[in-house]
């Protein structure tokens, strides 16, 4: 049962089997409507969506449609950047063969750590190198890597898991997390009724 104002109301009703093959009332899929309007605002850490539609919109109700605009995000709070698992990127070096294997395995075993991946970049830097006695500028290959881990923010702190990564043998760089802070969300037009 939905009450009058609720944006699901209109939908069609459809039958769906349910785990023990019992056929029950449900509602369709609700599609996300196309967006048409360009606004944007940068995402603070102070935001809500309620406060958002309240500041858009004069209707704090209407949160909804922001959702709707911003469908790549799973869920208000990841749109916001205040889901509770996020990604912290640690930028690392390390002399010789790095001992990925001894870190993946400890980041691993840490309660909190969803998931563990490697961000390698190559960039041609000018380099001056002796070539049969000239002095000449060649592009040379410069690495760099980073760690990046999917965490609960809750259970982990990245000071926590930087220290194991120097545990395993790297030297770790200023590190910060991945978020929507600073970035853009869609702000559609005000809705009609």
């Amino acid at each position: 049962m939905f009450s009058k104002i609720s944006r699901y109301r209109k939908l069609a009703d459809v039958t769906a089997p349910d785990a023990k093959g019992r056929t029950l009332a449900a509602k369709d899929l609700r599609l996300l409507p196309d967006v048409a309007g360009t606004f944007r605002h940068t995402v603070d850490a102070g935001d809500r969506v309620d406060q958002l539609a309240y500041k858009y919109y004069s209707q704090p109700l209407q949160w909804w449609n922001i959702c709707d605009a911003n469908s790549e995000f799973l869920s208000p709070l990841a749109m916001l950047g205040k889901e509770t698992l996020v990604t912290t990127r640690f930028p690392v070096t390390i002399a010789g063969t790095p001992p990925w294997a001894n870190m993946f395995r400890a980041l691993r075993q840490k309660l909190g750590v969803e998931e563990v991946h490697i961000e390698e970049d190559v960039q041609l830097v000018p380099k001056q190198v002796t070539v049969a006695g000239q002095t000449i500028t060649a592009m040379v290959e410069q690495f760099s890597r980073a760690v990046l881990v999917t965490r609960n923010q809750l259970l982990v702190s990245p000071p926590d898991l930087a220290a194991i990564i120097t545990t395993a043998g790297f030297q770790v760089g200023p590190f910060a997390d991945l978020d929507q802070i600073g970035l853009e969300i869609v702000i559609p037009p005000k809705p009609i009724g």
